[in-house]
């Protein structure tokens, strides 16, 4: 695997940190960072310096670090580092990621203490050992419990909404700024993954350190990392780390792919170069002598196109099968925000919503859907205030009323009665028949009983599903993302019971759930199984979730004809009705 002059710099920069814990000659360790600096700058690729023997001629680059730098470079190995490596324990590098924490303290605390990981620093520092050691102190080891808490609370992943909002403003306040040219979010972020490490910002650029500095002073930085003229690390308000990359013009459509991600993708990308004689880094192709030049590239779509592949949405780059895709002219037309006319599951303050009915209506249309689902929650949902079935019965009454009135009949808006209907310990539903068949939908979700096996977990499920009055099913895994883990259930035997029956599987568009996992998706729509987008919003601006919902679909290979709110008023109203037409309901 190729390294790129960013991976070579983490390389050097380790290499200094251990040779200080070894207790080197200082020049040698500044010799270290004085070199993976100097590689931070490169404005061309690493390869073609070093295929040109050009190395050593960088400033701050000498013989024995040029000689490294080359075997990494082409073998993609160095027994050297492998070595330094090796003589430390792997948890010795997470000890530098705390802040007031250098080399000689860790190697003071390593050699007299055992300190070979957070966890034995927090250890040290609780026993009152860390404070006894020369040049420590009481003072020093509270900032260190407290650098332990910060870096537990700094070091967890982000749900999306989160760093959306970060993004959202980061990204409009560099794209006003004068010497911005083209501007984009990469990594996972980009990609729509349902948890974020980070966020990754690129820029194109003339004037780099005129940006890099309006950046690290942007008001939403708690703290610089790292700053240079290239490349910037903050940390932003509430903790989510953000990096900022500069390059120039011609280099954005290549640093845009390779920062975008996943890993795996862009490996793949590289080994398509390759077989024509290319190599391809985040700056640009680069060529052997002798082989023919790879057409001039101006976007994305050119970069992929001159690989022989269709445009690969963002959203599918994660090495699931996308490139013989792209190669075949068979990925999907992936859904778009716009497609949507509609949604299901939301809740009104009749159970735990915090907004009317009326005002969730007028809120969906004033995000231009043509009709909205509500789906209270049933009476086994206490803690909820679930309707039972006289309180039912009042708002399907309500809601048919609304739909009867001239704001609606104007605006051309319906709402649907529904219901969210908890699945019981066996399987049997919170309302009995009678009561669901006077409904336009059910969604049937299970909010209790997490501990049971896998197998109790999947029948009761899958009997849940085979009622003919359960439309759609709500929240398969019950996960809440960084909060709590999934139960124990057999999916792919729920896509089947779902295929089977005509069920319809929702992706819980809130940011807290993002359920079913877009992992899933290509199996349910091979198996024919269609999909609702549903935000599960308990307040108006919860409606907005649906663009993460969106997101996970795209994730999912799902086009608008597999999301069955993609359809219009005077077709939806059939897909409702079809399972228990389908049952001779």
């Amino acid at each position: 695997m190729s390294q790129s002059a960013t991976d070579v710099g983490e390389i050097l920069e380790h290499i200094a940190q251990l040779l200080e814990l070894k207790g080197e000659n200082p020049f040698k360790i500044r010799a270290y960072t004085n070199a993976a600096r100097a590689l931070e700058s490169l404005s061309e690729p690493i390869e073609t310096i070093v295929v040109e023997g050009r190395l050593g001629s960088i400033e701050g680059i000498g013989k024995a670090i040029t000689e490294k730098v080359t075997e990494l470079v082409t073998t993609g190995k160095l027994p050297y580092y492998e070595e330094l490596k090796g003589s430390f324990p792997e948890g010795i590098f997470e000890l530098f990621e705390l802040q007031g924490l250098g080399a000689k303290k860790i190697k003071a605390l390593h050699d007299q203490l055992g300190v070979s990981s957070v966890e034995d620093l927090e250890r040290v520092c609780k026993e009152g050992k860390a404070a006894e050691l020369a040049g420590f102190g009481e003072k020093t080891q509270t900032k260190l419990l407290k650098a332990i808490e910060d870096h537990r609370k700094h070091a967890g992943r982000f749900r999306i909404n989160v760093v959306a909002v970060l993004a959202e403003e980061l990204l409009s306040d560099l794209r006003a700024h004068e010497a911005v040219g083209q501007i984009s979010e990469g990594g996972s972020f980009r990609r729509r993954k349902e948890t974020i490490g980070d966020l990754d910002i690129l820029v194109s650029s003339k004037h780099a350190e005129e940006v890099s500095e309006f950046f690290i002073h942007h008001p939403l930085v708690e703290e610089v990392i790292v700053s240079g003229p290239t490349k910037s690390s903050v940390r932003l308000q509430g903790g989510v780390q953000c990096d900022l990359r500069v390059v120039k013009p011609e280099e954005f459509p290549f640093a845009l792919v390779y920062f975008t991600g996943s890993k795996e993708h862009n490996i793949r990308l590289r080994s398509r170069a390759l077989e024509r004689g290319w190599s391809l880094n985040e700056y640009r192709f680069s060529v052997a002598e002798g082989v023919e030049l790879p057409p001039a590239i101006h976007d994305e779509k050119e970069l992929y196109r001159s690989l022989g592949l269709d445009f690969i949405a963002p959203e599918l780059r994660e090495d699931k099968g996308e490139i013989v895709a792209a190669e075949d002219g068979t990925l999907p037309n992936l859904i778009e925000w716009s497609n949507l006319r509609g949604t299901f599951h939301c809740h009104t303050t009749a159970s735990d919503g915090k907004n009317s009915l009326i005002e969730m209506a007028r809120a969906a249309m004033d995000l231009g859907l043509e009709y909205l689902g509500i789906a209270d929650h049933s009476k086994s949902s206490f803690q909820a205030h679930g309707l039972d079935a006289v309180r039912l019965a009042e708002q399907v009454s309500e809601i048919r009323e609304l739909n009867d009135s001239k704001e609606f009949q104007e605006a051309g808006f319906r709402l649907f009665a529904g219901t969210e209907c908890d699945i019981l310990k066996e399987g049997e539903l919170d309302f009995p028949d009678e009561v669901l068949a006077t409904l336009d939908y059910v969604v049937a979700s299970v909010h209790s009983g997490f501990t049971a096996d896998e197998r109790t977990m999947t029948e009761r499920i899958i009997r849940a599903i085979r009622n003919p009055h359960v439309t759609i099913m709500g929240h398969l895994t019950g996960r809440l993302l960084l909060a709590r883990e999934a139960y124990p259930v057999t999916i792919p035997a729920i896509i089947e019971a779902a295929a089977e029956t005509g069920t319809i599987i929702e992706i819980n568009a809130s940011p807290w759930r993002l359920d079913m996992d877009w992992r899933w998706w290509p199996l349910a729509k091979e198996k024919g199984v269609k999909c609702a987008i549903n935000p599960d919003a308990h307040t108006t601006h919860g409606l907005q979730d649906l663009i993460y919902g969106v997101g996970i679909a795209r994730k999912g290979w799902l086009t608008k004809a597999d999301v069955v709110n993609c359809l219009p008023l005077g077709k939806v109203e059939a897909v409702l009705a079809v399972k228990r037409e389908k049952q001779g309901v």
